[in-house]
């Protein structure tokens, strides 16, 4: 059963290997650096990643349904073209003092989403200090229970 066994303790280079059609379930790998790999046509199914710097990195085509993020550095990520029904945001903060991308200042580059269908969304016990909502179809859209529409017509005969 374990012939096939491969066991690496020491150091190893590997560098520019070419893996094709190779089974490789259940592998622990720590210490090791994939930079500049390219992984294509790769189940990465139940896959935990911890500690790993990602900066950089380009995920397409992905299927990233019921994936989970936690303690993260996501500043200037991109996200494009993506189905988002179903996804939590949970304490999303901007860098705290003592972390490595903090600005004293608190100038920071805003979030923004652009051509977004955020419908039914809802956004609960948020900072929205200074936020800015322009060009969008405010159709439905409540603040504690408000109305916006209706609110906005009553401050255009004001």
């Amino acid at each position: 059963m374990f012939e096939n066994l491969i066991h690496i303790k020491e150091l190893a280079d590997i560098s520019g290997s070419k893996w094709s059609e190779v089974n490789a379930q259940e592998l622990e790998i720590d210490n090791v650096s994939l930079a500049n790999t390219k992984a294509m046509n790769v189940n990465m199914n139940s896959m935990a990643i911890n500690d790993v710097n990602m900066e950089h990195v380009d995920i397409s085509n992905a299927n990233l349904a019921q994936a989970k993020i936690t303690h993260a550095n996501f500043s200037h990520a991109v996200i494009n073209h993506v189905h988002l029904f179903g996804t939590e945001f949970h304490h999303v903060v901007l860098p705290e003092e003592g972390d490595s991308n903090y600005q004293k200042d608190g100038e920071y580059k805003p979030v923004s989403f652009h051509q977004c269908d955020l419908t039914k969304a809802q956004i609960k016990n948020c900072n929205l200090a200074n936020m800015e909502i322009t060009d969008c179809d405010i159709t439905g859209l409540k603040i504690n229970g408000i109305l916006i529409e209706d609110l906005m017509k009553t401050r255009k005969f004001n």
